[in-house]
């Protein structure tokens, strides 16, 4: 398992945006990240309703940012080029909105393609075994 302070660094997300909490495993093409930030009462993306699952896309598409950094890193390079998610495709919401009190959120990501302009990812996110959201997501790279 990587806790956050191990890769934070290596993404731009920052503060309360930094989402995810740890990566519990990773290969050249998957991860697998843990998240309770869906519970935190001051959520940056939440409501007074709660948190919405169309807003768990961004707990995927930080699992993809991770995933590429780690991979760069493992490949010597220590800052990874910054990307930019520029679709979501077939995207299914199980529920409206994140229920708190069900436990943390396991975030996968399956990178289908990447070459250096970008990279496309099936993500999903689950709750105690229940999927909540999944579909694909493209990021294409600033140029170098």
């Amino acid at each position: 398992m990587l806790d956050k302070t191990d890769w934070a660094h290596l993404i731009p997300h920052a503060g309360t945006m930094c989402l995810l909490d740890a990566v519990v495993d990773w290969s050249e093409a998957s991860i697998h990240a843990v998240s309770d930030s869906h519970a935190d009462a001051l959520h940056p993306l939440g409501t007074a309703e709660g948190l919405h699952a169309v807003h768990l896309a961004e707990y995927g598409a930080q699992a993809m940012a991770v995933h590429g950094a780690l991979g760069e890193r493992e490949r010597g390079v220590e800052v990874a080029r910054p990307g930019r998610l520029v679709s979501l495709r077939d995207v299914q919401l199980e529920v409206e909105y994140v229920d708190a009190a069900q436990g943390r959120l396991d975030i996968y990501a399956e990178r289908l393609y990447a070459d250096n302009g970008g990279a496309q990812y099936a993500f999903r996110v689950e709750q105690a075994g229940r999927t909540l959201i999944n579909g694909r997501a493209a990021v294409i790279y600033a140029a170098s």
